[in-house]
């Protein structure tokens, strides 16, 4: 690492204008979450592997910015040459900048790897003492990035009717109702999930998700998708033209935002749709280009005119994410297939506990057995989240993981998005939590469970933790609230249960899902930060409802089902609003040995069993007699079971 920051600082002071300050953000020319292996550059200068972060390199500082999820991974991954920098609680970058760098200080960025509202955002900031944001010509890390991996070819392919639920022709004239509404002539599409669900088209460039490295421009008259055109096939070439789709080259995105600027795009490629169904001359007062700050680069921002620019977000981010019947359906199947999988998953693993590990076992609360294991059956992060990732490959439609699992044992859970690695992970622990946040892609849905189990002796203080995430995530899927109500709103309902101890945890509690697409999908989420405003949670949207509580250095819990947003059948209508409710889409168990049924109030007891009694028969059928034996017992009626005297004190320590 100081190989790369002595060679960064260097290419930063032979830069003309000389810069004071390097910013290397996560992400890539479309402002993606998840992005591939040679656009990993923040990861590459500072040997933090998070999915979200910002480093800030300065002449003779090193500093990085991420959220909560990252604190103790940054703090375990960060060399002494770099500080961390804990979003939420110390400066923003900006502000730090603002206050720290000399007055007319030089600020390097690559304007394909910000976004506008980010750019926009820290000019108001650098411009108290006149501090520059200088775009650099060429990104400076790939100057230094020794053996950057190799730009992949892969397919682009069809995603089809039977999975998509509408046609590209359809979701092309609503968008450009959509432009004529807010008369705009045009729009720059930059989120690969956006281009990918408008297209009808799904890829392989970036790990976990199935899109494409691609742009897209949509006017009135013409629609375009910029990609490596090797990875186009004749047939699928020929599919998107027959939709108006013209394909070109990935590059010329940047001179064709130009022409479109100066309204020359349409007529510099002659390609004129008759489908559009809203403008078939040019009479039309539309003189707007409509691009979303948050995920076009400033790059092609910088490319037009300000004052004839529609900074709003993208019509596409809710259009997606109102799932039609068919996603839905789809969604809901998927998500069948994959609790089988995990339920095949814990019944192999509670088996493997017991034989190799001497524990007590998924049911039991006994002592663990001191047993002399071989080392061909030892069980790590890594081989269990394997094991795992085998049953969701044998079910219909997979077509990969939808993230990189998250195994976690004992300390390990309490780093929100842990990331085991072969060579360092560790090996589970009969004695300690185990925590799993996984998913799969599949064609018909996309999918995000997570669920904590113990297989051997839980402490009273880990059930009782257990239990408030338990009853938070109980409150908010069975939550009723009022149409135009947001996940600000209801974020509070799932964590309650741990406030009244004094506890909490630092992210969010749901997000959306994709409909084989990105496992985290906007515009809406479930959370404390101000940005969930933004949206008002809606019918047929998707949602995750994944409280969680996480102690340093001892163990984490986390509990996460995918929730479906349907009308709610309620005795009253205070002001016509129309009432809205979820529905459970996620099935596998919770673990009952980790509950203090105590603590649980008879309209839980009977939410769980209700529950339960819904796996067994939704599970049943993917079921071999020895996994419906487990399954039958795992989601056993609670009040069949002896329940602890309601006067037992909480243990929290």
């Amino acid at each position: 690492m100081a190989d790369i920051l002595a060679s960064l600082r260097s290419s930063m002071a032979s830069h003309s204008p000389p810069l004071d300050a390097l910013v290397v953000p996560s992400e890539d020319y479309h402002q993606s979450e998840y992005v591939s292996a040679r656009d990993k550059r923040r990861q590459f200068v500072s040997g933090f592997t998070g999915s979200a972060g910002l480093a800030l390199i300065t002449k003779n500082e090193a500093r990085l910015w991420t959220d909560g999820r990252y604190f103790l991974q940054a703090m375990q991954q960060l060399s002494d040459q770099w500080r961390l920098m804990r979003i939420g609680e110390d400066p923003t970058v900006d502000a730090w900048i603002s206050d720290n760098l000399q007055r007319e200080a030089a600020i390097g960025i690559d304007p394909w790897c910000v976004s506008v509202d980010t750019a926009q955002r820290w000019e108001r900031a650098f411009a108290k003492k006149e501090q520059k944001l200088v775009q650099t010509s060429t990104n400076l890390v790939d100057e230094v990035w020794k053996n950057r991996p190799p730009a992949e070819i892969n397919p682009v392919v069809d995603h089809p009717l039977e999975f998509s639920g509408r046609s590209v022709t359809e979701k092309l004239k609503d968008l450009r109702v959509k432009l004529a509404n807010e008369k705009a002539h045009g729009i720059i599409i930059a989120a690969l999930d956006e281009v990918a669900w408008l297209y009808n088209i799904r890829g392989g460039d970036v790990s976990y998700s199935p899109v494409v490295h691609a742009f897209a421009i949509v006017t009135l008259n013409s629609a375009f998708l910029y990609v490596d055109k090797k990875k186009v096939s004749s047939k699928v070439s020929s599919s998107l033209q027959e939709n108006g789709i013209e394909v070109l080259d990935y590059g010329a995105v940047s001179s064709d935002v130009a022409k479109l600027a100066s309204n020359q795009l349409d007529q510099a490629t002659g390609v004129i749709s008759s489908q559009n169904g809203v403008c078939e001359n040019d009479t039309c007062d539309n003189y707007l280009i409509w691009v979303d700050p948050a995920s076009c680069c400033y790059a092609l921002f910088s490319k037009l005119d300000a004052n004839r620019v529609l900074l709003q977000q993208s019509p596409l981010a809710l259009a997606k994410a109102l799932k039609n019947p068919v996603e839905l359906e789809g969604l809901k199947n998927a998500h069948i297939r994959d609790g089988a999988a995990v339920v095949q998953f814990l019944v192999w693993l509670d088996k493997q506990m017991q034989e190799s590990y001497g524990a007590s076992g998924y049911f039991l609360e006994g002592e663990v057995v001191s047993k002399r294991r071989p080392e061909t059956t030892k069980l790590t992060e890594v081989t269990v989240s394997d094991k795992l990732e085998g049953f969701r490959a044998s079910k219909e439609h997979f077509r990969g993981l939808s993230f990189p699992t998250i195994s976690s044992v004992g300390s390990n859970a309490a780093i929100i998005h842990y990331s085991p690695q072969a060579e360092t992970c560790s090996e589970l622990d009969p004695n300690s939590i185990y925590l799993f946040d996984s998913g799969g892609q599949y064609l018909d849905g996309t999918t995000d469970i997570t669920r904590t189990v113990h297989f051997g002796k839980p402490t009273a203080h880990e059930k009782a933790c257990y239990t408030s995430v338990l009853k938070g995530h109980i409150a908010l899927g069975n939550a009723r609230f009022p149409n135009g109500t947001n996940g600000y709103a209801l974020d509070i309902l799932a964590r309650l249960p741990l406030w009244r101890y004094g506890l909490d945890y630092r992210h969010g509690t749901g997000h959306g899902i994709g409909s084989y697409l990105n496992v985290h999908e906007g515009p809406h989420q479930i959370s404390f930060r101000p940005h969930a405003r933004n949206v008002p949670l809606q019918v047929s949207m998707t949602v995750t409802d994944e409280p969680g509580y996480y102690e340093d250095g001892s163990f984490g819990i986390r509990l996460e089902n995918v929730l479906v947003i349907k009308e709610a059948d309620t005795e009253y209508n205070f002001g016509d609003k129309g009432y809205l409710s979820f529905d459970h889409i996620t099935w596998a168990p919770y673990q009952i040995k980790l509950i203090d049924l105590s603590l649980l109030t008879p309209e839980e007891i009977q939410w769980l069993d209700t529950y339960h009694s819904k796996c067994r028969e939704i599970l049943a059928p993917y079921m071999d007699k020895n996994e419906m034996e487990w399954l039958k017992k795992a989601t056993e009626t609670i009040f069949c079971l002896r329940r602890p005297p309601a006067s037992e004190p909480l243990v929290l320590q």
